[in-house]
């Protein structure tokens, strides 16, 4: 018995310098290649900072990196690898919705864990991710407020290409808006294939909004290299951005970067994050992500930063619950705060979203932005209170071990997230 124990130790401690494995799940090629494979760089960058720290738990961290190639379905086979194949603790992956919603069944059936670093559209909450990007009520909703209130806006031209997290988006919007005294017929809704290049009949419907006089606001879903045309197709007809402010919600640095601005400047953006931000942590992220690229042109943008809460996030609920297992991890996550590169903090919240501000950006000739304005931490809302069948809806995992719990009924509709 005693050679038993003796040779149980050894043992253990043999492997308490084997390497952690996480997951980097994004793409590499493909049409998602030029915005992914800058997270794909954060974490490997967050892994070198980390083991020169001593690791985690005292063993080294490793990244296992693979490539679903803008490819929807191959995200899931992907996963599947990484969590049974490559034995990660944790997957720090996706961009698109279409993107996470095929990796959920995977995640949720292997007991993963997923963390997601972009803004989307809220109406999900899963055990099994941790949602680091904004919800609408911290990127969509406050920006609508900031053109209402600031800019004097009351038709609106809501833009999107044609996907889930647009459409759904704008459905909070439009619901939102009505909510708040606008007429539905100064809300024009429109929706356009991944690269669509043909703006001019929707730019005029947009023009055609201020006939009657009223401010008209663009509100901009719109994805990928559609926005050049989009902007192209508005300075071509006339329109400045004193004259129709379009806020975007998915052009930021890095979509600017090597861009012809000419056409964008004065126009709007809403994130949770500005590589402009003033604070000694971003200033110390930036000349840090500059270094580890070799690049002084290399730009920073919202979803690095959600990428850098999510990892020290993971890393302090393991240091806390002891071991990498999923569940402790996520019993531990709960409530843990940690930095975010404005100067305040992050905490993870129990429906796995977590605190941060809104911050409005005006884009500069030189592809950065002029933060015009900035909240306080708002708490990300998994379920919106603007859609009659989600205000019910509360996610609570720690206390109703649910992400669907009808407050109604008091009653959990359903574990397993919506697909």
């Amino acid at each position: 018995m005693l050679t038993s124990a003796l040779t149980l130790a050894h043992a253990a401690h043999a492997q308490e310098g084997e390497p952690i494995k996480i997951g980097v799940l994004h793409s590499l090629s493909g049409t998602m290649a030029i915005s992914e494979t800058t997270l794909k760089d954060t974490v490997l960058m967050l892994v070198e900072q980390q083991n020169a720290k001593g690791g985690v738990l005292g063993r080294p961290l490793e990244a296992v990196v693979v490539d679903p190639a803008s490819d929807w379905p191959l995200f899931a086979e992907k996963a599947r690898e990484l969590l049974t194949v490559s034995d990660v603790d944790a997957i720090f992956g996706c961009w698109t919705s279409v993107s996470r919603k095929s990796v959920l069944p995977v995640i949720e059936e292997l007991n993963g864990l997923l963390f997601y670093p972009v803004q989307y559209e809220g109406e999900e909450s899963s055990k099994n991710v941790i949602y680091t990007g904004a919800a609408p009520n911290q990127q969509a909703i406050p920006a609508v407020d900031y053109m209402r209130d600031e800019l004097g806006v009351e038709s609106w031209a809501l833009l999107g290409t044609d996907y889930v997290y647009p459409r759904t988006t704008n459905n909070i919007l439009d619901a939102y808006l009505k909510d708040n005294g606008t007429a539905p017929e100064d809300i024009f809704v429109n929706y356009t294939p991944f690269g669509h290049s043909d703006w001019s009949k929707i730019v005029a419907d947009v023009v055609a909004l201020g006939a009657g006089g009223k401010k008209v606001g663009v509100v901009s879903t719109i994805n990928g290299d559609a926005n050049v045309g989009f902007y192209k197709e508005l300075a071509a007809a006339g329109v400045s951005a004193d004259d129709i402010p379009v806020m975007a919600f998915s052009v930021g640095e890095e979509e600017l970067s090597g861009l012809d601005t000419a056409n964008l400047v004065g126009h709007l953006a809403a994130w949770n994050y500005f590589q402009t931000a003033e604070s000694d942590a971003n200033t110390a992220f930036i000349e840090e992500w500059k270094a580890f690229t070799g690049d002084a042109d290399r730009v920073t943008n919202d979803p690095m930063e959600a990428t850098v809460i999510g990892f020290n996030a993971w890393v302090a609920a393991v240091e806390a619950a002891g071991t990498t297992d999923v569940d402790p991890v996520l019993d531990a996550i709960v409530g843990v705060e940690v930095p975010n590169l404005t100067g305040g903090t992050a905490t993870v919240l129990p429906n796995h979203h977590i605190t941060k501000p809104v911050l409005i950006g005006e884009i500069r000739e030189d592809g950065q932005f002029d933060i015009v304005s900035q909240t306080d931490p708002v708490p990300g809302d998994a379920w919106t209170d603007f859609l009659p069948e989600s205000a019910v809806l509360d996610a609570d995992w720690p206390g109703k071990d649910c992400g669907m719990f009808n407050t109604e009924t008091d009653s959990c509709v359903q574990v397993q997230s919506n697909y």
